[in-house]
């Protein structure tokens, strides 16, 4: 990821989310929650390079900051709560989104959210329903969210979403994770068998 487009798509791809340029200057972008109007990610050009703002759980701030030079402490904002990440080319895609879905983490409490980091729960080798999906985010009711969520999901690398299956084991349709079969496929890569579409809950459930 090096450029401004790239950073604000990503930033867009999350629930709720809109693009602003609250100042006269032109050069601040923003991506901001819907409601509340919190800014979970700042955009801008410095020193010819395009630098992100992002809020940092304490708990991982200065590991970011101590694993990749071109993550400091956050350029013109609480140095405590952001940090600032340099699109230099130095720092992998999948670890710069990492920290713009934290820093959206950071400043939103969506049923999307509960839903993503209930997904992430799920080991390698083992299925969940949506009904479980839906409990470990909090609300058992809302199964039905739990597949909205998943057919958005903003980030496949990271949110396992193939490993959800329904209340009999069946897996999704040939519309889902890039067309038929492919759900399978993962899921047959992570070692669980998957016959004729469906998935042993006793083997291979949570």
């Amino acid at each position: 990821m090096r450029t401004r487009e790239e950073a604000l798509s990503y930033g867009l791809s999350f629930e709720d989310t809109y693009q602003e340029a609250p100042f006269h200057d032109p050069n601040w972008q923003l991506v901001r929650v819907k409601g509340s109007k919190k800014a979970f990610l700042w955009t801008y050009e410095k020193d010819g390079l395009i630098h992100l703002n992002v809020k940092a759980d304490p708990a991982w701030r200065d590991f970011w900051r101590s694993v990749y030079p071109s993550v400091t402490a956050g350029y013109h904002q609480n140095k405590e709560h952001w940090n600032t990440i340099i699109l230099d080319g130095s720092i992998p895609d999948e670890d710069i989104k990492r920290m713009i879905r934290e820093s959206y983490e950071q400043v939103t409490d969506s049923p999307s959210r509960r839903i993503y980091g209930a997904v992430r729960k799920i080991p390698k080798g083992k299925v969940a329903t949506y009904g479980q999906v839906a409990a470990l985010a909090g609300n058992p009711k809302m199964a039905r969210a739990v597949g909205n969520a998943l057919h958005k999901n903003p980030d496949p690398d990271s949110i396992p979403c193939y490993r959800v299956v329904n209340s009999k084991g069946e897996l999704a349709g040939e519309f889902a994770f890039g067309g038929a079969g492919e759900q399978a496929k993962l899921l047959m890569a992570d070692g669980i068998e998957v016959v004729n579409g469906r998935v042993d809950l006793e083997k291979y459930g949570m």
